[in-house]
């Protein structure tokens, strides 16, 4: 598999998550994907920025961390302070184009590299002119919400345009990620249209052996 996966702990139980870091690690994953919800931009909660710490320390692994939260012009700062190296954050959390753009140059004034996200029903052209200035631009290939739906065959369309506009704009070093229903099938279509950075969650977790997955998605 020519890209990079980020397993994700969203559907692990907290009780298991530091664990199950340290198996993710062992597999030879270099990064880990967290989710943060607020319970008022999607209606889950996940993290408090307490537990992000904890479960942020204890990985090696590069941190990305997706915040599905409002406000993220207010608290960019502490999940970056927590240890994220990658903070993506929604577009539509943002009151207008002029707060998503000083999001980005408040992420990278922290320390951290940027990423934007939309929701499934927003069109992707809306990430466009800020491009040039994010490290990762994230395709929701799934409802932000809650793990384990099946994946919006519509977001290949999505993935494509990102990567000709990539191609045509130099911009070699904008990663592109993919989250939702990511399995050992949509994953192959995905890197096909151009993503760098698959998030897989149940399709490595909803099985007795994460090791033997992990390795088949790898393939």
């Amino acid at each position: 598999m020519n890209a990079i996966i980020s397993p994700s702990i969203l559907t692990v139980e907290k009780d298991k998550i530091i664990s199950d870091i340290k198996e993710i690690e062992n597999c030879g994953a270099r990064w880990i994907h967290f989710d943060v919800m607020d319970g008022k931009f999607v209606p889950a909660t996940t993290f408090s920025i307490d537990e992000m710490r904890t479960y942020l320390s204890n990985t090696r692994a590069v941190k990305d961390v997706h915040i599905m939260i409002e406000n993220p012009k207010e608290t960019a700062k502490q999940y970056i302070d927590a240890g994220a190296n990658y903070l993506t954050f929604h577009y539509e959390a943002c009151k207008d184009v002029v707060e998503v753009s000083s999001v980005i140059d408040l992420i990278h004034e922290y320390g951290a590299k940027a990423g934007l996200s939309v929701k499934p029903g927003t069109d992707i052209k809306v990430v466009l002119p800020f491009l040039n200035k994010l490290d990762l631009v994230l395709v929701m290939s799934v409802e932000p919400g809650k793990g384990g739906q099946k994946f919006i065959n519509k977001s290949l369309s999505k993935i494509n345009l990102l990567k000709k506009y990539k191609e045509a704009n130099n911009l070699n070093n904008l990663l592109i990620e993919v989250d939702g229903g990511i399995n050992d099938k949509t994953s192959v279509s995905c890197v096909k249209k151009g993503a760098n950075v698959l998030v897989i969650g149940s399709y490595l977790f909803n099985h007795p052996d994460f090791a033997e997955r992990f390795k088949k998605i790898n393939e």
